[in-house]
């Protein structure tokens, strides 16, 4: 019995639904052998162009680009274009994080010192004409500033390729602030455009449940401290297999009550703060101490039971009894947060 209760005890948190019940379970997959998959270096060239194709060819064309080439991709064998873009006629995705002033400098210094623009950028057409950009923004306006004329662009046909902003925007490391605003920009935009998929069929876009509900206490409180509710979020959620507008609405009141939550957690540390107490892991501490799953590895509770007793924790947390080696002991917030 006391073996199989240490098993139970190292057992890993299980996520669960909003409605409680357990959460889906994706399996590792397995390694494959080198060279076993795409297409050879041969077998890249293609002069065949489908009438969509021969349709983007001229589109480009007409917008005053110019296509370079055409190629099909190494891995899955798609149709890719190789083109010039006017820059006055690439925008990045609306829904993208903001420009970093910082980076859009120092890209531009760099470029104008090696005089070659030798990153493509990736980009699909729109139908007004102009091109959307999911991962050159500072690429971009580097080249707006320097006074470049052109730029040279993946040009794919598939639009759905601006919302995989995540996985191609690979130009800046994101934070999570950054990622948590882009996902939930690109569902509303998905809803916008009256999507009837599931939040589940966009895992790949969205990359994590988690980032839904930070994007909208990001988007409402700018300074939210987000890491310190990430692991809570994805021991407790995942995604919903409902329509992403309804799905939306489910991430909404789970952001009110983080925020609720949030505040109360404020509260405490301002008391702490009052007491003497100064170190940046006060919060951490404090979230920790809250946290009913901290030492109970293997439950199973839904995130409206977490919050309802962090809420409580927090209502009755005692600082008078606070000791400063105890909060010496915090390891302190996550590294995205302190990034």
């Amino acid at each position: 019995m006391a073996q199989a209760r240490k098993r139970a005890a190292t057992k890993p948190a299980q996520a669960v639904e909003s409605d409680g019940s357990p959460a889906k379970r994706t399996r590792r997959k397995k390694d494959v052998a080198p060279s076993s998959r795409g297409l050879s270096a041969d077998d890249l060239v293609t002069e065949t162009l489908d009438a969509n194709l021969e349709a983007l060819t001229d589109a480009i064309h007409n917008d005053g680009g110019s296509v370079l080439s055409v190629y099909r991709d190494p891995l899955g064998g798609h149709p890719v274009l190789l083109a010039g873009l006017p820059v006055e006629r690439v925008e990045p995705t609306p829904f993208q994080r903001n420009l970093s002033e910082t980076h859009a400098k120092r890209l531009a210094s760099v470029l104008e010192k090696v005089d070659v623009f030798l990153d493509p950028i990736i980009a699909v057409r729109r139908p007004n004409g102009h091109y959307w950009t999911p991962n050159g923004l500072h690429r971009l306006e580097a080249m707006k500033r320097l006074g470049g004329r052109a730029l040279v662009a993946l040009v794919l046909p598939d639009e759905h390729v601006a919302f995989q902003i995540l996985a191609l925007n690979t130009e800046k490391a994101h934070n999570l602030h950054e990622k948590s605003v882009e996902v939930i920009r690109m569902a509303q935009a998905l809803v916008d455009a009256g999507t009837d998929r599931t939040e589940r069929d966009f895992a790949f876009e969205f990359e994590e449940p988690a980032l839904v509900t930070l994007g909208i206490c990001y988007e409402s409180h700018p300074r939210f401290s987000g890491s310190q509710y990430l692991g809570i979020l994805r021991a407790t959620c995942d995604f919903l297999d409902r329509p992403l507008h309804e799905a939306l609405d489910v991430r909404r009141a789970h952001a009110t009550r983080l925020v609720e939550l949030d505040d109360r957690i404020t509260e405490v540390v301002s008391a702490l703060k009052a007491r003497g107490f100064v170190s940046p892991y006060l919060k951490s501490f404090v979230v920790a101490r809250c946290n009913p799953l901290r030492f109970r590895r293997g439950a199973t509770l839904a995130f409206d039971d977490v919050v309802a007793r962090m809420l409580d924790a927090a209502a009755e947390f005692d600082v008078e009894h606070v000791r400063p080696d105890q909060i010496a002991r915090t390891a302190g917030p996550p590294l995205e947060e302190a990034a």
